[in-house]
């Protein structure tokens, strides 16, 4: 019987990605922006597209159907009708976008069939939809609740309802202009950091302040029920038609204009950004209280991009609200692509659900593009890049002890992750138990704020020794504290400190993936998940005793994931990273020739 292939395509919105089905089983998904190298790059994802057909060796033809993540006709009923409700203000920014509607994304249809050739049916799930499916269908469950929070979709925030065997059912929904990711990503603004993508940093910076404005929050910016429901007050907002987040008296409210991007931290950004965490952690807490109350569902499957927060995930499972919780690993836009190809397999073909037993369908997240050997010693010999080729045992020894020894180590092997998080194959790895490791990978290697904290690696059967948390957590979307007698005594100063200085003061054993709040962001590692970066993870915990590792992604600041070799050797030259292993090749800074940004790479793309 002939396999049945469906795409699924998000795009024009933020992180613009694609994902195959092969009969109802994922086997390929990526982002546009690991391709074009453009961080959340927007527009058709034709490159990662290409990717997944060409995983597969098909042609367009050979394509069951296509599905968009969401209904752009309705998309842009609500925004219009938002700038009519808000006329004359809004001008600006309904100038600026309405041409960009006309001239492309109402004609998605139309543009996919010219990209792609592609003659068959199209079909456009809703956004929510989408985002539920994708929680669900690649969940370990046969049944859950779901519940989807992000900025907006057409015109739902938020939503929740029942995944069932091949069905998932919406039963309420939040709607624009009341949304708990635009509320977020606000405060992203007012802090000075880019909305969409700067809301880690906020997340990040919250246990540097006290949440002082909490009470402001709630009697000012939201009208909040016991259900999780809430009613933004637009006074304070200029989202609904603006060209910003934020109003005037959003700015009396909190003491002045918005933090300029870059300009100082104060405490007003900590107390801001600690305060609208806690807002949201309620906020969720709240939501899914009620979607157990009305589903009776003991399971839960989490997905939009407010699922991304790892924080308040963290204080969700330990509510005991319900019993397990799934997160898509790609919870944002981009996992859209994932849940539209699932609601054309299951909804539209009517296809059943495979067995899951209980494991999830996500396969560890490694969808993206592999570079084998011959590729990568191909590439290093053509350009004359000196380097040394180690088989499996030997490397992992070699590059253990590297770690051990301070280095810190570009680590690309495998296929490439999809969604944010690195999960150990295009990863900069660091030794957890050095003081310095934090702020020399943020400052030296990633190019980014001090503050910013680091997630540990670690061994699933040493989970519970170094961490307090009783479940995985492979795709790094779980915050916990560090074990008890992992954490070292605070000296009596360090009740006094505030702000960054609380980085002083080391708070555990493995002080680079400890946060001042003494928690850290999981990802555990199975052996049968990722064998070679359990492997190395192994190697180092039988050198050192310490079953962990610093894990973040293989880029700097303001650019994507590393995609292929070419990329992990740019951004290894283009930092202080002292190791580089492409898969069994490994190569020291300081033996690379002399580098320069205007090298041709041409010739690379041709010997595949």
């Amino acid at each position: 019987m002939k396999p049945e292939y469906i795409l699924g395509i998000s795009a024009f919105y933020h992180d613009s990605a694609a994902c195959l089905l092969k009969d109802g089983r994922i086997v390929a998904a990526a982002q546009e922006e690991r391709f074009t190298r453009r961080k959340h790059d927007a527009e058709f994802p034709i490159h990662a597209i290409r990717y997944c057909l060409h995983s597969q060796n098909l042609s367009v033809e050979d394509l069951t159907l296509v599905a968009f993540y969401d209904k752009p006709f309705i998309k842009f009923e609500r925004i219009l009708e938002t700038y009519m409700t808000y006329a004359p203000r809004g001008v600006r920014s309904f100038l600026k976008a309405i041409p960009l509607w006309i001239r492309k994304k109402l004609w998605i249809p139309d543009l996919i069939q010219k990209k792609l050739n592609y003659e068959g049916t199209i079909l456009f799930p809703e956004h929510h939809e989408s985002h539920a499916a994708s929680a669900f269908f690649p969940s370990p469950f046969s049944e859950a609740a779901f519940l989807t929070i992000d900025g907006v979709g057409e015109w739902t925030t938020a939503s929740y309802g029942i995944g069932r065997d091949n069905r998932v059912e919406l039963l309420a929904e939040l709607r624009f202009p009341h949304s708990l990711g635009l509320l977020y990503s606000a405060f992203t603004y007012f802090t000075g950091f880019k909305v969409n993508s700067g809301e880690y940093k906020v997340m990040g910076l919250a246990p540097y302040g006290e949440p002082r404005y909490v009470q402001t929050i709630l009697e000012h910016l939201i009208d909040l029920k016991e259900d999780g429901s809430f009613r933004v007050n637009m006074d304070y907002f200029d989202y609904g038609a603006g060209l910003r987040m934020t109003g005037r008296r959003f700015e009396a409210l909190f003491g002045g204009p918005p933090r300029r991007p870059e300009a100082p931290l104060t405490q007003r950004e900590m107390d801001l950004a600690r305060s609208i965490q806690e807002v949201t952690e309620e906020i969720v807490l709240r939501m899914a209280r009620h979607v157990r109350r009305e589903t009776g569902r003991k399971r839960l499957c989490l997905a939009g991009g407010v699922a991304l927060n790892c924080v308040a995930n963290g204080k969700l499972l330990r509510s005991g609200c319900f019993d397990e919780v799934w997160i898509q690993p790609a919870a944002g836009d981009a996992g859209g692509a994932i849940g539209a190809a699932f609601i054309a397999h299951h909804h539209y073909l009517n296809r059943p659900t495979p067995p899951k037993q209980d494991r999830d369908l996500q396969q560890g997240s490694y969808l993206g593009p592999e570079y084998g050997d011959h590729y990568i010693q191909a590439f290093l010999d053509s350009h004359r890049l000196p380097y040394q080729y180690l088989e499996d045992a030997a490397l992992f020894e070699a590059v253990a002890d590297l770690l051990q020894q301070g280095r810190v180590v570009g680590w690309f092997q495998g296929r490439m992750e999809f969604g944010p998080r690195a999960l150990g194959n295009r990863s900069i790895l660091g030794d957890p138990r050095s003081p310095e490791m934090q702020r020399k990978m943020n400052l030296k290697i990633k190019f980014r704020e001090s503050f910013r904290p680091f997630a540990p690696a670690v061994l699933l059967e040493h989970l519970q020794d170094w961490f307090q948390l009783d479940r995985e957590s492979p795709y790094m979307l779980l915050v916990a504290q560090v074990a008890e007698d992992k954490q070292l005594p605070l000296p009596p100063e360090a009740a006094r400190l505030q702000g960054l200085d609380k980085l002083k003061v080391p708070r555990s054993l493995i002080p680079a993936v400890t946060h001042v709040d003494g928690s850290a962001r999981i990802q555990t590692v199975r052996r049968e998940d990722n064998p070679r970066f359990y492997a190395l993870i192994e190697r180092f915990y039988q050198k050192t005793g310490c079953p962990v590792l610093v894990n973040t992604s293989f880029n700097v600041r303001g650019e994507p994931i590393v995609e292929s070799p070419v990329d992990a050797y740019r951004c290894f030259m283009r930092t202080e990273m002292d190791v580089l292993v492409l898969g069994n090749c490994v190569l020291f800074k300081d033996r690379q020739p002399e580098y320069h940004e205007t090298l041709n790479w041409q010739q690379v793309y041709e010997l595949d």
